[in-house]
C-alpha cells in the first residue's frame, strides 16, 4: 500500500478542526493541525504536507499569509481556502498567492477532496444572468477586503471606512466572516 497522502488543516475551530480531521483519517490522509501561522510554521520544519485546508479567518489574523508560506515551502502543494464568507477579492488574492481552490463554508470533506483534483479551471462554467452586485453586496465586499487588509483588526477597518465601531460590528453580527 502506498504511503498515506499527507495534509495540514490550518483551522482555529477546534471542534470543527477535529471533525475534518476524522474524516481525513478515514479517507487514508495522515493529518495534522494548526490553530493558526505560528503553529503551522513549527509543523512546517518537521514535514512538508501534499495538501492543505486553511480557514480564511483565523481569530484576529487572515488565513493568507498561511496560504503563501505554504505555497512557498512546495509550489505542487494543493490548498484549498475555506471561508464563511466568500469574496471576489479574497478569493483573487488566495488563488494569486497558491490556493487551487476556495470555498465557501459550509463544506464538507467531499467538496475538499474533490477541490484537491480539480487542476484547472472550468471553461463550461456557467455565466450567471445576475447583475454582478447590489449595492449592498458591494459595500460588503468593501468590508471584507478592509478586513483583510487590517488584518480583521474590527476598530482599524471602521476608522478606515469611515463608520462607527458599533455600526461595523452590528453588521458583522447580521452577517459574521468565519
Amino acid at each position: 500500500m502506498d504511503h498515506p497522502r499527507s495534509l495540514v488543516i490550518v483551522e482555529d475551530d477546534a471542534t470543527f478542526a477535529r471533525t475534518l480531521q476524522r474524516s481525513f483519517e478515514r479517507r487514508g490522509y495522515s493529518v495534522r493541525v494548526a490553530a493558526g501561522p505560528e503553529e503551522l510554521e513549527e509543523m512546517l520544519q518537521v514535514e512538508v504536507p501534499e495538501y492543505a485546508v486553511v480557514d480564511l479567518k483565523l481569530r484576529t489574523a487572515s488565513g493568507l499569509p498561511c496560504v503563501q508560506t505554504l505555497h512557498a515551502r512546495d509550489p505542487e502543494m494543493r490548498i484549498v481556502v475555506l471561508t464563511g464568507f466568500a469574496s471576489i477579492s479574497t478569493a483573487v488574492e488566495a488563488i494569486k498567492l497558491g490556493a487551487c481552490h476556495y470555498l465557501a463554508k459550509p463544506s464538507n470533506t467531499d467538496d475538499i477532496e474533490a477541490a484537491f483534483d480539480k487542476v484547472g479551471g472550468d471553461p463550461d462554467a456557467l455565466v450567471s444572468n445576475r447583475p454582478t452586485a447590489t449595492i449592498k453586496m458591494l459595500e460588503w465586499e468593501r468590508i471584507n477586503e478592509m478586513l483583510v487588509e487590517t488584518g480583521f483588526n474590527i476598530s482599524e477597518t471602521a476608522r478606515r471606512l469611515g463608520m462607527h465601531r458599533r455600526t461595523l460590528a452590528r453588521k458583522l453580527e447580521k452577517r459574521p466572516i468565519a
